[in-house]
């Protein structure tokens, strides 16, 4: 009976750890073009800047151990973690979790330098095993929709519940609002699209900073068209470019809005790429989310969407032609003090530009 009760509980011991998962590295990378580990910098033991790793995951709880100076900050989606020069491994720890050991070698980031930023994107188990058995059906959750394109790309969509706000605006000197409001959910892609997803619809490439995570750009309002028109096509899904209220609601962060000058916060550096920052658009989703955990809604690249230029006033005519569209959210290629929510520009359908991209819209 001893020995009987003896492997029960081993059995029962061993249960948890068989069960255990863990989480994944996704990425893991150095952004020379990140300048956090030098404006908000910590000191090592040699009075030098620490190295400062952005770990990207939606996971309360998170601890981590070696080299470490300091305790993590956790920000909204990420995490922070200083660590001297010349450390290459850190320790991630979760109740959840079996514990993962990063090498950063593995990464070919190596040894980390002083004073660099560097962003490292864990993925939970679930996430992998949700978006792998969408394959080509299309999964719901409370807040978010996953599409597959192809083996390799998926659209991660985010649902925007109803609600309403007031656009405050000058015009003529004059002080004017619009009052938006939305009875049905709608939603909009958590990234802008990407030069890999444009690839995989149009087989072509016209972006003049190449990348696959970067946003796809010099694409006009009426490439976005086409492009929209084969995707559908592909998905059997109908997706469209976000209407003018639809952008302005869902980049203040809906229902769920805590009124930030910017897309996700105060200060335009940690929720945006601009000409403070960077040199040409940056990979999607690697500054901080808006209180939706929609990217890049601020900054990077310019929006297209769906209307046509809005004449505020009933009786504005100058500086609006009938045939001008608008682009929202400002680019890397403005400064960030013009990138206030929301950053507004009119021009043609048929302009295209290295600071113009897309985001995707769907409809319940």
């Amino acid at each position: 009976m001893r020995n009987i009760l003896l492997s029960f509980f081993l059995l029962f011991a061993a249960i948890p750890s068989a069960l255990a998962q863990e989480l994944t590295v996704k990425s893991f990378k150095l952004v020379g073009n990140d300048l956090t580990a030098q404006t908000q910098p910590r000191k090592d033991l040699n009075d030098r800047n620490c190295a400062l790793i952005k770990v990207g995951v939606v996971l309360d709880g998170v601890k981590f151990d070696g080299s470490i100076m300091g305790d993590p900050v956790q920000k909204l989606g990420e995490y922070w973690v200083y660590m001297p020069k010349g450390v290459a491994m850190l320790q991630v720890l979760h109740k959840d979790y079996t514990p993962l050991m990063v090498d950063f070698y593995d990464y070919g980031v190596g040894k980390v330098e002083s004073g660099m930023t560097y962003i490292m994107t864990l993925v939970k188990p679930n996430t992998v095993a949700e978006q792998h058995s969408v394959a080509h059906t299309h999964a719901y959750s409370d807040f978010s929709l996953v599409i597959t394109v192809n083996d390799d790309i998926d659209i991660e969509m985010v649902r925007v519940e109803p609600g309403e706000f007031t656009l405050k605006y000058a015009y003529a000197e004059n002080e004017c609002q619009t009052k938006y409001s939305f009875d049905k959910n709608f939603f909009i892609s958590k990234y802008e699209v990407t030069q890999a997803l444009w690839k995989a619809v149009m087989g072509n490439n016209p972006s003049k900073f190449k990348g696959d995570d970067r946003p796809v750009e010099q694409v006009s309002w009426n490439d976005c068209q086409e492009f929209i028109s084969k995707l559908n096509s592909m998905t059997g899904r109908k997706f469209r470019l976000p209407t003018t209220a639809e952008f302005l609601y869902a980049g203040r962060g809906g229902n769920k809005s805590k009124g930030y000058k910017y897309s996700g916060g105060n200060l335009v550096t940690d929720v945006a790429w601009c000409k403070e920052n960077c040199k040409k658009p940056q990979p999607v989703g690697l500054k901080q989310p808006n209180e939706l955990g929609i990217f890049d809604m601020t900054g990077n690249v310019w929006e297209w969407v769906q209307d046509k230029a809005e004449k505020f006033s009933p009786d504005a005519t100058e500086g609006i032609e009938m045939e001008d569209y608008q682009i929202y959210g400002g680019s890397w290629y403005n400064e960030g003090s013009a990138c206030s929510y929301p950053c507004i520009y009119n021009t043609f359908s048929e302009d295209a530009d290295s600071s113009i991209g897309l985001r995707l819209a769907l409809s319940e």
